[in-house]
């Protein structure tokens, strides 16, 4: 394999981000397997899964790189990359580090002059986005929304009136939910695909509205199990902004502070720190106005 050199001339390893298939174990490339068998090391979010793709070689040394050990695992896995050996590293499916593990050990081998090289292929998010009849020509990824059902609200109706298209993934068991929240923050006829288990057995793509798809996932239990991705249309008519900081200035004539604070926080997407420091009078917010 290629080999990366700094500028004393000293042979570094590769660190190869690969992807692999979401489902369907022929989606792997040759060039994916070819990386998986020779790299002296194999760093993988779940080893087990990894080793159901390709036949481990003797020589080889797989490590296990997940949320919970990837920091513990950086200074090994550079070590090795300055000694000389390529990293492979792998998630449990799809590419690698789009709301999977990987970023701190990326990031550390650019901090130390390492070549970082992809091994191109599957992604759930751009699988979804590709078969979901909806536009493509500008699209955000926001990966997964925040599982306490209020920050969840709140980020969606920051999203609610963003022009492009965008992809969230959604575990399938709060699919109900998660499409209860859309309907209100969106409107229950938003156009909306749903793309779950992709390239698996019981894969389901359907193009609907949100208040549709709610309907018949929830009538149908099989909808909830397993993984998904739900790409939905951007807004057609975006509704007026009311900067933050004004509405902040007219909450506060009409209401305690706290409470004031509380609901610019509701209806903004600010954070309740954010909110409090306008309610204050201290515009130092990032961008003065609501996000979306």
């Amino acid at each position: 394999m290629t080999k990366a050199s700094d500028q004393s001339s000293q042979a570094y390893g590769t660190l190869w981000v690969v992807a692999t298939p979401l489902g369907h174990r022929d989606d792997i490339s040759d060039r994916a397997r070819e990386v998986l068998t020779t790299a002296p090391v194999v760093a993988a979010e779940d080893t087990r899964i990894t080793r159901r793709l390709v036949e481990p070689a003797r020589h080889q040394r797989w490590v296990s790189v997940n949320e919970h050990s990837e920091s513990d695992r950086i200074n090994e896995l550079i070590d090795a990359l300055r000694a000389g050996d390529d990293v492979a590293l792998v998630s449990d499916a799809g590419t690698p580090l789009i709301s999977d593990p990987g970023f701190r050990l990326v990031s550390a081998a650019h901090d130390h002059q390492i070549r970082v090289s992809p091994v191109p292929g599957p992604s759930a998010a751009i699988a979804a986005l590709s078969v979901s009849g909806l536009p493509c020509d500008r699209f955000f990824f926001e990966g997964f929304l925040p599982p306490k059902r209020q920050a969840r609200q709140r980020r969606l109706t920051a999203l609610a009136d963003h022009p492009s298209t965008w992809i969230v993934y959604v575990p399938a068991r709060d699919l109900g939910v998660v499409l209860e929240d859309m309907s209100t923050a969106l409107g229950a006829e938003r156009p909306i695909t749903l793309a779950r288990e992709l390239t698996k057995q019981f894969e389901t793509v359907r193009r609907s509205t949100i208040g549709e798809l709610k309907a018949w996932v929830l009538a149908d239990p099989d909808q909830r199990l397993g993984e998904a991705v739900c790409v939905i249309h951007g807004s057609n008519v975006p509704s007026p902004k009311i900067a933050a900081n004004v509405l902040a200035r007219a909450l506060k004539e009409a209401l305690p502070p706290s409470k004031a604070a509380r609901l610019l926080a509701n209806v903004s997407g600010l954070t309740r720190q954010q909110a409090w420091a306008l309610v204050e009078g201290n515009d130092s917010c990032e961008d003065g106005g609501s996000r979306a």
